[in-house]
């Protein structure tokens, strides 16, 4: 059986700039409509980043086989190169001429919230990487990508017969409500956070019910509060979060997450254990500046999982479905 895992998303990089202080303190509620504010950023850092890539990164700690579905410009090559050596299958992450790699520009504040613009470059093309050439697969997940890639790596899943993950971040505003009503019926699982899920059934017209029944299993990451796992016809399940030292960088935690999520699903492990480790995977990366400076071995992961759950997560006991 295969244990690989098909991630369509962003490989790109991230300028991280940390504001000392809190951005609502400077953002005038009634000033909105005219907003002109500038945030010092003593500390500046360039990392390795983008959803897939990050994602990927999480489960080749775990020892898992991600095979990435990308587009980058010419000066991600070494990048790629870098991805290639830590076993991540790189065959269809698409190396662009005359393109930039994709470039997120983030701004985090003492509060973890986050500013952040974005510049697709290559991303735009990354529909030319093609999920036919990666099959079989356990799993696939459907990540911020290029809109086009979204769609064509959702519907090949699909004709591929993979069971799939949507997990449309920050590209949501890219799709309306129809759109992710196709993309949310066609996948086998949705995971958002608390804030995409409002805007998931502001856009579709669904109530929170309606957007659960429709996704049949959903994932609902909340931060500090934990997750919610739905399943159609049980009651929701609340995940509790993993503990933390000190929380250092949100930046990628969402992204170690769905590491976690989908190396679990892809062992066979149940929906709740798997979600367990997706808050492990989480809660050790916010200790680390940047998306992919943390680097647990499997006994560390192991020792923070029983830490928080009273269990090991491998062998018998991670295995219950």
């Amino acid at each position: 059986m295969s244990r690989r895992v098909l991630i369509s998303g962003s490989v790109a990089f991230d300028t991280i700039m940390v504001f000392d202080g809190h951005f609502k303190e400077h953002i005038l509620p009634d000033r909105v409509h005219m907003l002109n504010v500038s945030f010092l950023t003593p500390r500046l850092k360039r990392e390795a980043g983008g959803c897939a890539a990050n994602i990927a990164y999480n489960l080749s700690l775990l020892g898992g086989e991600p095979a990435i579905l990308a587009a980058v410009g010419e000066d991600g090559a070494g990048y790629v190169r870098e991805l290639a050596a830590r076993r991540i299958d790189t065959s269809q992450v698409r190396v662009l001429k005359d393109m930039y790699t994709p470039q997120a520009f983030i701004t985090t504040d003492l509060s973890d919230n986050q500013i952040t613009a974005f510049h697709p470059g290559a991303m735009a093309e990354a529909h030319q990487a093609d999920a036919a050439k990666l099959a079989p697969a356990a799993w696939g997940i459907v990540s911020p990508n290029g809109k086009q890639a979204m769609l064509d790596h959702a519907r090949q899943y699909v004709e591929l017969k993979i069971p799939s993950v949507f997990d449309p971040g920050q590209g949501l505003p890219m799709f309306s409500g129809d759109e992710l009503k196709m993309l949310v019926g066609g996948a086998t699982a949705l995971t958002v956070n608390d804030y995409e899920f409002g805007l998931i059934c502001e856009k579709t017209g669904w109530s929170e019910a309606e957007l659960a029944e429709a996704a049949g299993i959903m994932i609902v990451t909340r931060g500090a509060d934990g997750s919610h796992l739905y399943r159609r016809g049980k009651q929701r399940e609340t995940i509790a979060a993993a503990p933390i030292g000190k929380a250092v960088d949100p930046t990628g935690c969402g992204d170690a997450y769905r590491g976690g999520l989908l190396y679990g699903l892809a062992e066979g492990w149940d929906w709740s254990q798997a979600a367990r480790l997706g808050s492990v995977m989480g809660a050790i990366k916010i200790e680390s500046q940047g998306p992919q400076n943390h680097a647990p071995d499997r006994a560390v992961i192991a020792r923070r999982f029983e830490q928080a759950y009273g269990k090991s997560p491998w062998g018998s006991a991670g295995t219950a479905s």
